[in-house]
């Protein structure tokens, strides 16, 4: 029987950098106090290892600026909610992943801060369990298995890839690389940052927002490359060229096909080398498109007929994407599911709210996602309007027990979004960021001044507050 907890404000799930930032936030600008974070994780922090490109500084929450990194890029539940029409509060059934001892507690405002990054995709080719030998994906990656001196498989050559072969390549005997598509690679600078600049921006008022801001106009300023416009074009012409010459200066001669992706710029997420290119050079890695077909005890065979020995095989394969990832109930029984379908594809209203689930928000939500800049700016713009229309229930506000977007306009914006998407780069191109209908529910349209001005000032015709007679305090 599940241990029924003591009531809280506000629960939110998922202990990265989103929920760690809400909970700070409603600290810092309503003064609560009453609110848990729930992390299945042993320990605080997400995924954030996997995207560590934007520069370290921008790479910070705004509130709580880091003076202190090293570099200019530093170096890594199973829950049921549903509501009460009644009493418009929220239900939360959690489990302990270690235990299986399950709890019951109620909140009045629910808020989502898993991300999107969360549950690796499997591995589903066949002979997977025959192996005899440990099989990890990179977002679990496992420290005591033994890599010097083995014959390394990985599978996948994005982000996570780029980063795993040049760290390994060093001690293992072979690195076997497979990919399935090339990237776009431009160099990393890496400078070292001076202790002076250090204190300046630890001791000088306002120094380090400066340079924040800076950093993001200069990071703004590359958004035109996902339109489908004759300056778009322009701009992912320079940017292609600028990778063709790095790989053509940097990765052997016989790997540039597989370097170079036919696709357009922006349409995934560009990989700033960390020493991949160059470790290609080493006579222990090989990379290859050629597809893993079938796993055997220890080996992989690919389509070619080629078998490759494998000691131990790393999943650099990705997320399974386009999903909360717990799950919730909302008005009339709707899940997410039935919610979505309604819809046509995965939706939020302003990327954090949905009409069938009052007092219930997302962080980094549907069509939350930058191609080019720190998905901190988002996550903070979200918490901000969040704040912003829960303070009336969480003030207990004698007409404001729920809050809700209307669903007419939640229809008018999913639309909208899917209008814009078809007009930017990622419209004609295969990545994550797309179902397989072509729906696109990762990336958000506009610029970052677009998304900032909105939830600066939202439309309240939008929201519907409401007061529920059987509340109870």
């Amino acid at each position: 029987m599940a241990t029924q907890l003591l009531r809280t404000r506000v629960i939110v799930i998922g202990g990265g950098f989103s929920g760690l930032a809400t909970g700070a936030q409603l600290k810092k600008q309503l003064g609560l106090d009453d609110y848990v974070i729930y992390e299945r994780s042993p320990e605080y922090g997400g995924t954030w290892w996997a995207n560590r490109y934007v520069p370290s500084i921008f790479y910070s929450l705004s509130f709580a600026p880091n003076p202190d990194f090293a570099q200019l890029f530093p170096q890594q539940a199973e829950i049921l909610a549903y509501i009460s029409e009644e009493t418009s509060t929220w239900s939360v059934r959690l489990s302990n992943v270690l235990t299986g001892e399950t709890f019951v507690q109620e909140c009045d405002v629910l808020i989502t801060a898993v991300g999107g990054l969360v549950n690796p995709n499997p591995c589903t080719i066949p002979g997977l369990a025959s192996f005899a030998g440990p099989v990890m994906h990179t977002a679990q990656w496992d420290p005591a298995v033994p890599i010097e001196g083995k014959n390394v498989v990985v599978l996948g050559n994005g982000c996570s890839g780029s980063q795993l072969v040049p760290a390994i390549a060093p001690i293992a005997q072979n690195v076997f690389q497979f990919a399935r598509s090339p990237q776009f690679y431009f160099p990393r600078a890496n400078p070292t940052i001076h202790p002076a600049v250090k204190w300046a921006f630890r001791w000088v008022p306002g120094l380090m927002l400066a340079v924040r801001w800076l950093l993001f106009h200069i990071l703004e300023r590359s958004f035109g490359q996902f339109y489908t416009t004759p300056r778009g074009d322009r701009q992912r012409a320079k940017e292609k060229a600028l990778s063709d010459a790095y790989v053509e200066k940097t990765a052997p001669r016989a790997y540039w096909g597989l370097l170079k992706p036919r696709y357009k710029v922006g349409c995934k997420r560009k990989v700033y080398d960390p020493g991949y290119l160059a470790s290609l050079h080493r006579e222990n890695v090989h990379l290859t498109d050629d597809a893993v077909v079938q796993i055997g005890e220890r080996e992989v065979v690919t389509a070619s007929g080629t078998r490759y020995p494998a000691d131990v095989i790393v999943l650099a394969n990705g997320f399974v994407t386009g999903d909360l990832n717990i799950n919730i109930i909302g008005r009339g029984g709707a899940t997410t599911k039935t919610h979505w379908a309604k819809y046509g594809g995965v939706e939020a209203y302003k990327t954090t709210a949905l009409s069938d689930f009052p007092n219930f928000f997302i962080v980094f939500g549907p069509n939350a996602a930058s191609g080019h800049t720190s998905v901190l700016f988002s996550i903070e713009t979200t918490i901000d309007l969040i704040i912003r229309l829960a303070r009336p229930v969480l003030a207990r506000h004698p007409s404001a027990s729920a809050v809700c977007v209307k669903p007419e306009y939640e229809k008018a914006y999913s639309e909208e979004v899917q209008s814009a998407l078809r007009d930017r780069v990622w419209a004609d191109c295969k990545s994550f960021y797309r179902d397989a209908t072509g729906w696109n529910f990762a990336v958000y349209p506009w610029s970052s001044y677009t998304m900032w001005w909105q939830a600066r000032f939202p439309d309240m015709n939008a929201w519907a507050y409401t007061k529920s007679p059987a509340k109870t305090e």
